[in-house]
């Protein structure tokens, strides 16, 4: 279950306690609650869950049982990451424990990561579970890491603890048990107020390339 709350005019969604996968439900309460936080004219948006995994990606559950859907379905987790992509106010991914998958692809599509120092891989699985990137899932993660983590993280499966993955810069920093959430409200809240609609435009501007790829089949 997501749940929205607010520190002073930063909002902090939390996406769950268990492993947080896009279920349609789920895409529809995170999106709900988007509307909310623009809507409450917050100054930021951070991210987070409450168990011990940030989001391990794709229902494939869901998937298995649902097979005739994967276009719509694929098309509804892009279009997410599209929108937190551009999201007109300053985002961070608090990440308390793993992160996986397109769950990791969430988390890349905020402006900021923090992740914890001594618990949690982030990691994309998908050379090793047999689950091409596609171009849009492929061209996000491209536009946010180098292509020396690009390559590192996108071909060889591997799972990065919370010093390797600052070390490589797919985090911003690393913080203690329990301190990830106050750590990302911590980046955030100097930043104050932007404009949305300036905000907006120049993040759709920047990674524009990106955006059209994930959302070519919207």
């Amino acid at each position: 279950m997501t749940g929205l709350d607010y520190h002073d005019k930063i909002a902090v969604l939390d996406l769950g306690a268990d492993e947080n996968r896009f279920s349609p439900e789920f895409l529809d309460e995170v999106n709900a609650h988007l509307d909310t936080v623009l809507a409450d004219g917050a100054t930021g948006l951070v991210t987070t869950a409450s168990g011990k995994f940030y989001s391990n990606g794709l229902d494939l559950d869901w998937l298995g049982a649902n097979a005739d859907r994967t276009s719509w379905y694929v098309s509804r987790v892009q279009a997410l990451f599209a929108r937190v992509l551009t999201l007109p106010i300053p985002t961070a991914a608090a990440l308390p424990g793993h992160a996986f998958g397109a769950g990791a692809m969430l988390a890349v599509a905020h402006d900021y990561r923090v992740m914890r120092a001594d618990r949690g891989y982030f990691c994309f699985p998908e050379v090793d579970i047999h689950i091409p990137f596609t171009p849009g899932m492929a061209a996000l993660v491209q536009a946010k890491l180098s292509p020396k983590t690009a390559v590192a993280s996108m071909t060889t499966g591997r799972r990065f603890g919370g010093a390797d993955a600052s070390a490589v810069d797919i985090v911003d920093a690393t913080a203690g048990e329990g301190e990830v959430t106050t750590a990302a409200i911590a980046m955030l809240a100097p930043l104050g107020a932007k404009d949305q609609a300036t905000l907006g435009a120049i993040k759709n501007t920047m990674f524009a390339s990106a955006v059209a790829a994930l959302t070519a089949d919207s």
